[in-house]
């Protein structure tokens, strides 16, 4: 009865069936792997100790930034260059935004420095001035900014002076100097401005460190790909099972195997012959 899973027909749905299933049972366990990578992950950074409270270091010391070194206090020397404003960055609740400066070190390499946050709005906001000479800065680490960090304009058209995203990639196209791949917000931010004292901008925790929508994403679809198996297994046995009641039903006489060759209704009339003798020669009946 199940001989016709040989025909080339079958043949092609079977193997479709055979790569599907363990495909999806792959993609299922990769998707669980990294949703368990997160936990682990969001479990050690609970166990460490909070990367600012510890002792400072040399930036060039902590370079690359990454989840070790993300938070860390980085101290280093330079002179204030350029100043910038980030505008969309909420603190409290409260909408404001960042001023940034372009802290020019002995190496030639300027270091983004966020010295605090104001509210309001950045265009025609007064903001304090930076210290003037050459001074020490100590603050905490953060690696750049991407497209999906919290914050980020990355539409542009925005007026001169501001920048929607703390980045290497964005800052080096507005100043005439290299620019490192990281940036440091201070502790302790400077008093002054229109808007009232600034107040420093807590560093936030690195990227993939905690249990965030993603994490909940990776979970979400390592259920999709093992529901996708499952169906696929399902299709396939309920196509079998047609099948072989078709198959069944030609067997017992249920259903003719060429409905072309299906037997006359007796009791249907008999189509009329045009060569009758009660037609004449164009098929037209003698009266």
């Amino acid at each position: 009865m199940y001989r016709f899973l040989l025909t080339p027909r079958w043949w092609g749905i079977n193997l479709f069936v055979v790569l599907a299933i363990p495909f999806c049972v792959f993609m299922g366990t990769w998707q669980l792997g990294r949703f368990e990578d997160r936990v682990q992950s969001h479990e050690q950074a609970e166990k460490q100790p909070d990367p600012s409270t510890r002792a400072a270091k040399p930036l060039d010391e902590l370079l690359p930034v990454d989840k070790v070194t993300s938070g860390r206090p980085a101290v280093t020397t330079g002179t204030y260059a350029d100043q910038f404003l980030v505008p969309g960055r909420k603190l409290d609740d409260r909408q404001g935004f960042y001023v940034l400066n372009m802290l020019r070190t002995d190496s030639g390499k300027a270091l983004p420095v966020v010295r605090g946050w104001l509210p309001g709005s950045a265009t025609g906001a007064r903001v304090p001035a930076a210290p003037e000479g050459e001074v020490t800065v100590t603050g905490d680490l953060q690696a750049s900014e991407n497209s999906r960090s919290d914050g980020v304009n990355a539409r542009g058209g925005l007026p001169g002076g501001q920048v929607g995203m703390i980045s290497a990639a964005t800052l080096v196209n507005l100043v005439p100097y290299d620019v490192y791949d990281a940036w440091v917000t201070l502790p302790e931010a400077e008093a002054g401005g229109t808007g009232g004292a600034m107040k420093p901008v807590p560093a936030a925790a690195p990227e993939g460190s905690g249990l965030d929508l993603k994490a909940f994403q990776n979970l979400g679809y390592t259920g999709e790909w093992f529901v996708f198996a499952g169906f696929v297994l399902f299709m396939w046995f309920r196509l079998v099972r047609r099948e072989a009641e078709a198959l069944r039903d030609i067997e017992l006489g249920l259903v003719p195997e060429d409905p072309a060759a299906a037997p006359e209704d007796p009791a249907a009339p008999a189509p009329e012959d045009p060569a009758s003798p009660d037609r004449d020669v164009a098929g037209t009946p003698v009266r």
